[in-house]
């Protein structure tokens, strides 16, 4: 069973061209134990939603007609929040959050809640969330555990899936990969060189320049320039990952 309440306090974004994200309401609050305190503990993907409303402030700056806006969806399967479903949705509007719909379902259900919303892209905690949505042809990605930055959103993509997607045949989720990749190249393209509330990373682990050259040609084909690149050639990336920060990673298989 699913259902969706939408909020009639945010303006609802265009169907056709909104570029729909739907992250686990566990990860944006931590409501704990109902002891009176309607205001929720945030959680790590907060700075997230923070991030991709302001690239949809900037964006309606530049042009206040503009479609191509993110349309966030809350996703609630966890028994205990739904119970607390109110507070929720309290807190979003306590804390400025452009949340446009919330969907309540059971943890089996919930990947039928991103289908009914035409989701370009779950981003969740749980690694076996990610998976099942995946199965199902969702485009999905963990979000980085990390503190990020509220004011710009950042996005590795990883070179080696990159590389490793075009080589394939394409299934469902990599069809949406490529799909929220172009879409993502398009918003960037709304802003200049300096100053974009949107930062897109290129982050190669194996080979050298050549691989790390391949996924930056394989990525431009497909309308997305990349912001800054690394080729690491085998070092560990967690160390750049620290200093880049980015609110998640792009890497389409989630064994990386």
């Amino acid at each position: 069973m699913v259902s969706t309440i939408q909020n009639t306090n945010v303006k609802q974004k265009e169907a056709d061209r909104a570029v729909v994200v739907a992250v686990t309401s566990r990860a944006v609050f931590d409501c704990g134990a109902d002891d009176g305190d309607e205001v929720c503990e945030v959680g790590v993907a907060f700075p997230l939603l923070q991030a991709l409303q302001r690239v949809n402030e900037r964006l309606l700056e530049e042009n206040p007609s503009e479609s191509l806006l993110f349309d966030v969806v809350l996703i609630t399967s966890d028994s205990q929040q739904q119970q607390q479903s109110s507070r929720i949705i309290s807190n979003t509007r306590h804390h400025g959050l452009e949340i446009s719909r919330f969907c309540f379902s059971s943890e089996e259900d919930f990947t039928e809640s991103l289908l009914k919303n035409n989701v370009h892209l779950f981003l969740t905690t749980d690694r076996d969330e990610a998976a099942q949505a995946s199965q199902k042809g969702v485009f999905s990605a963990l979000l980085n555990g990390k503190v990020a930055s509220s004011e710009q959103l950042r996005v590795v993509f990883c070179g080696d899936a990159v590389i490793r997607t075009d080589a394939e045949p394409p299934s469902a989720s990599q069809d949406a990969a490529q799909s929220f990749w172009a879409q993502l190249g398009e918003m960037r393209r709304r802003f200049g060189v300096f100053g974009s509330p949107l930062s897109l990373v290129l982050l190669t682990s194996h080979g050298g320049r050549e691989s790390c050259g391949a996924a930056l040609q394989m990525l431009r084909s497909r309308g997305v320039n990349m912001d800054e690149a690394y080729s690491l050639a085998g070092a560990p990336r967690s160390p750049i990952l620290s200093l880049l920060r980015p609110h998640f990673l792009l890497i389409n298989h989630l064994e990386d």
